[in-house]
């Protein structure tokens, strides 16, 4: 019974360790382009701030299949729900302005960071979570603060980008500590 358990926790960290790259990846490129296109919201700008959280929902759907015998997928069923909902309501704030792409985004991570601080809470057995219940609790303070921006003067999507930069980097981190976790140790 336990190899069986540890064969199943072995699996999930190293499905959870790819996902995890593909993330990190995905966050740095996505970060860039925002960089250079953030400063108002045109076609390109438009389609990146509502392809970030589409892409959370399909990372979140791979997530939920490996992580069903774990007990987390609940969470990330909820992070999908949330990430949905994210999506659509980036679709309507891009035609409202900057101010209402940060309510809406500054919104979405609060709710998520606090999914992903209890998932990363539940998973920490798995190893390598520490930097995801970290990134929950970091993200719940920068959504506040987004949230806050929003009715400043002058408000940009920079620290969006910036944002997006530090999750990556924390998926990072968390892919390199499962390391030792997909390999069995």
């Amino acid at each position: 019974m336990t190899t069986v358990a540890a064969s199943s926790s072995t699996g999930i960290a190293s499905t959870l360790r790819r996902l995890y790259f593909i993330r990190f990846g995905f966050a740095i490129v996505w970060a860039g382009l925002m960089f250079v296109v953030g400063s108002s919201i045109g076609p390109l700008s438009a389609t990146l701030i509502v392809l970030y959280p589409l892409f959370d929902v399909a990372a979140a759907i791979v997530d939920a299949r490996s992580s069903r015998a774990s007990g987390s997928a609940l969470g990330m069923y909820v992070n999908i729900a949330i990430s949905s909902l994210t999506a659509i309501g980036l679709v309507v704030a891009v035609m409202s302005g900057i101010p209402a792409v940060l309510q809406v985004w500054g919104g979405w991570a609060v709710v998520a960071g606090i999914v992903q601080l209890i998932v990363g809470l539940r998973r920490r057995k798995l190893g390598g979570q520490w930097a995801m219940i970290a990134s929950g609790g970091i993200s719940v303070l920068a959504g506040t603060s987004f949230f806050l921006q929003a009715s400043s003067d002058g408000a940009t999507l920079s620290n969006v980008a910036g944002y997006a930069t530090l999750g990556g980097i924390f998926f990072l981190v968390s892919a390199l500590r499962l390391g030792r976790a997909a390999k069995g140790n």
